[in-house]
């Protein structure tokens, strides 16, 4: 710049420079200075003229691909006629690139024309995943957003790298990278492939606690779901960092503390440091405990009408002088506000009012009944849910829009929606609604595996060496129905069972379903003859009331007693051949349990009846008539020790003629009365000694269950029990001795199951405590391997 302010600014006749020479370079300068401002000049009057409302007389398209012109002029907002004006295509320049369609946008005046020159975005042909290992593809396809055949963006790409990040990093892999790469290929089409490498997991190397007295840190440290990284956790991941696990184990704190007493806890700070070398993390929980509070006064107030606060207090759990327990409180109030719901009160709201005397560390307590707003419910917002259609979760709400807010029945649907098995966590939050009577209800889930695909290999006292095969899927194609194939070979039974399974058949509120199967059993009851057993059946039911469910079916198969030693007892050699049985079934349950699986508090009822129709050989039809009874109750005594009673009782007769088949009898023993041999109780041919059945049956149990001390990710729990029994009664033709005694059997013992990875392993060790001398005993039961 100096140099050429020397050559236009020199005066004239100095040396080195001629005049020529500085008028040339005085003309170049001030042609590059016109081309320069003549581009922004030119703008300026494009814009001008945008803007002088000239009429747009033709918008042209240019560079569609796969997208139709008029496709593109319906997103502009500008159409032929409409003024040339900047704001307003300005605004349809954003409109185009809202859509996300187009990689670039841009626009041209050509005299009367608006000319609109566009790239397109390319479309997704393929997405693949190289260099993961431990996250399968489908774990990782569910979590991304994009799809082949959708449109690809830069931004849709980027979003989808950070959900891949987090999936990595709540599985503990914070030292994943994901690189997205691009390959191009005809026809505007791409190939999407994310690499990645997962790198190690980052463990828990330690956990403090800062601020507890009270407690000291392995108490605290039992209280956390998060784990210090320890050798014999490979099967668990909760020695992985994982901050949402860390919101958990706040709120663990917190309820732990509450129900000790101490109303003033608090967690100032949960911090996890990770290492400089980035292999392990350090957490740090500081805490305030503050004082430990005693429940002083404890009333029950209201100012609703007709009702007596009196008649409530077998509801309330807390008493004066006791430890303040919040968790005691919360259920308290639950039940208050359920049964005056159940009294005819639809709007209750019960709140527990506490007056603190700081300085006797005592709190005041009363429940406080008041009538709550009217609050219908507008919305019901599901999400999370990407794969599980959304009437599979609506179907199971106990409320639908419109109706009124209930928070029992509310309740009760977050109890069903985890009973279905399809989600490992349900969260359901209520938001208010565009009134002040209205509600919006919003349902987040988290969806979890529902196929399997099990091999499996074990041994059990009752059937031996045995080997299975199992393909199941209990939210087919997303619709919540159930399908199953199960392959089992064992040294005494193998066995081939199909069944299908739709808990809303056509969209009704009633489930239906099939079963095919067959089975062959050697060696039945130790006795020296086989049985197989070929044939179908349907089934259906439906909720008579919200807890009380019927079900009804028929059975048919053809059975087969084959390979009979002529030293078995005549009543079974008199049974020898085929046999078509028909069973016609109805079932009514009642079930208050908290979880069917695994129950800890709750009661059941049930009652069935069966008619079964036996025709030996083909030939002449005989009747049976069944009826069983069965019940149960579970108490929690503590969040981990729970007591269960259970008990059954069954009679079945031919009133029409005949009698009862020794294949359709009762028996007792084995699972049903541990300490006992299968079948190893009931009438017995003096003879032979060969288990013939019974018609009365009565069974029981009496168990605590409880953890034995390990890690709770260890899924090791322990069991105590006593088994109680009889099984009597026979009306057999053939001319045969019976030992038969309605005397009660009993035993004892203890037991423990692993729900392992590999299927469950249960031990159970029973000694008989009442018993005949002919009943075969059996004092250690074991099995291994998948659930057969």
């Amino acid at each position: 710049m100096a140099f050429l302010r020397t050559l236009l600014c020199a005066p004239r006749g100095r040396a080195g420079t001629s005049s020529v020479t500085r008028a040339v370079i005085r003309g170049v300068f001030a042609a590059v200075l016109l081309a320069a401002i003549a581009v922004p000049m030119h703008r300026v009057a494009l814009a001008q003229s945008i803007s002088a409302g000239d009429p747009i007389q033709e918008i042209r398209i240019e560079g569609t691909q796969r997208i139709e012109p008029d496709t593109v002029r319906s997103y502009m907002g500008v159409n032929p006629g409409d003024p040339f004006d900047a704001k307003a295509i300005d605004k349809a320049l954003k409109n185009l690139f809202a859509t996300g369609l187009f990689a670039d946008v841009n626009f041209r005046r050509e005299n009367s024309s608006l000319v609109v020159q566009v790239t397109e975005n390319p479309i997704i042909n393929r997405i693949a995943f190289e260099g993961n290992d431990r996250l399968d593809d489908d774990q990782l396809q569910t979590e991304i957003q994009l799809r082949p055949r959708v449109v690809y963006t830069q931004q849709r790409v980027q979003s989808d790298v950070k959900r891949l990040l987090d999936l990595y990093r709540r599985n503990g892999r914070f030292a994943a990278t994901v690189d997205p790469k691009v390959i191009k290929l005809d026809q505007n089409r791409v190939d999407l492939v994310f690499e990645i490498n997962e790198g190690d997991t980052t463990d828990i190397e330690r956990i403090d606690f800062v601020g507890n007295k009270v407690f000291d840190d392995d108490d605290l440290r039992d209280v956390v779901i998060t784990r210090e990284s320890a050798w014999f956790r490979f099967l668990s991941n909760a020695d992985t960092y994982d901050p949402d696990r860390l919101t958990v184990d706040k709120e663990n704190l917190r309820k732990f503390y509450l129900e000790e007493g101490y109303a003033d806890f608090r967690v100032v700070s949960a911090v996890a440091e990770l290492s400089p070398d980035q292999e392990a993390f350090f957490i740090t929980f500081t805490v305030e405990e503050g004082e430990r509070y005693k429940l002083g006064k404890v009333d029950i107030k209201t100012t609703l009408k007709d009702l007596d606060p009196n008649s409530l207090w077998s509801e309330v759990q807390t008493g004066e002088g006791d430890w303040y327990n919040a968790t005691l409180v919360d259920k308290s109030v639950q039940a208050i506000a359920d049964r005056v719901g159940s009294l005819g009160y639809a709007f209750v709201d019960v709140r527990p009012r506490i007056k603190r005397d700081a300085k006797n560390h005592v709190l005041d307590l009363t429940y406080d009944i008041q009538e709550g707003p009217k609050v219908y419910v507008e919305r019901i917002d599901i999400t999370g849910n990407i794969r599980t259609q959304d009437k599979v979760i609506r179907r199971e709400f106990r409320l639908a829009e419109g109706d009124a807010f209930s928070t029992a029945k509310m309740k009760r649907t977050e109890q069903r929606l985890r009973n279905l098995g399809f989600f490992e966590a349900v969260d359901i939050q209520t938001v208010p609604g565009s009134a002040p009577d209205k509600t919006v209800v919003k349902v987040k889930v988290a969806e979890q595996s529902t196929g399997e695909l099990t091999f499996g290999a074990g041994f059990s006292t009752a059937d031996g060496p045995l080997g299975n095969i199992g393909v199941r899927e209990r939210n087919l194609l997303g619709k919540g129905q159930d399908l199953r194939l199960n392959f089992t070979l064992s040294g005494k039974r193998s066995q081939v069972d199909l069944s299908f399974t739709d808990p809303y058949f056509l969209d009704k509120d009633m489930s239906a379903g099939f079963d095919l199967f067959h089975r062959r059993f050697n060696d039945v009851h130790d006795d020296n003859y086989d049985l197989s057993q070929t044939g179908f059946g349907l089934r259906m039911g439906y909720d008579l009331t919200e807890y009380t469910r019927h079900t009804l079916g028929v059975r048919i198969s053809a059975d087969k007693i084959s390979d009979v030693d002529k030293d078995l007892s005549e009543a079974i050699r008199d049974e020898k051949g085929y046999t078509l049985r028909t069973t016609w079934s109805s079932d009514i349950t009642y079930d208050r349990r908290d979880n069917v699986a695994d129950p800890r508090d709750g009661y059941f009822i049930g009652l069935s009846n069966s008619i079964i129709s036996v025709r030996p050989d083909f030939t002449d039809e005989e009747f049976n008539l069944q009826s069983m009874v069965r019940g149960g109750y579970f108490y929690p005594v503590t969040d981990d020790v729970s007591i269960g009673f259970s008990a059954e009782a069954g009679y079945i007769a031919a009133p029409f003629g005949g009698s009862v088949r020794v294949t359709d009898a009762f028996t007792l023993g084995g699972q049903n009365l541990r300490g006992f041999e299968s079948a190893g109780v009931g009438p017995r041919d003096a003879d032979t000694h060969d288990a013939l059945g019974g018609q009365f049956i009565f069974d029981g149990t009496l168990q605590a269950s409880f953890p034995i001390g390990l890690p709770e990710e260890f899924n090791v729990r322990g069991r105590a029990f006593t088994d109680f029994g009889t099984l009597t009664g026979t009306d057999l033709i053939s001319n045969v001795d019976v030992d038969d005694d309605a005397s009660l059997r009993a035993s004892a013992g203890v037991g423990l199951t692993w729900v392992s990875p590999f299927g469950p392993i249960a031990v159970d060790l029973a000694y008989p405590l009442l018993k005949e001398d002919y009943d075969k005993t059996e004092y250690f039961r074991f099995s291994v391997g998948t659930s057969f």
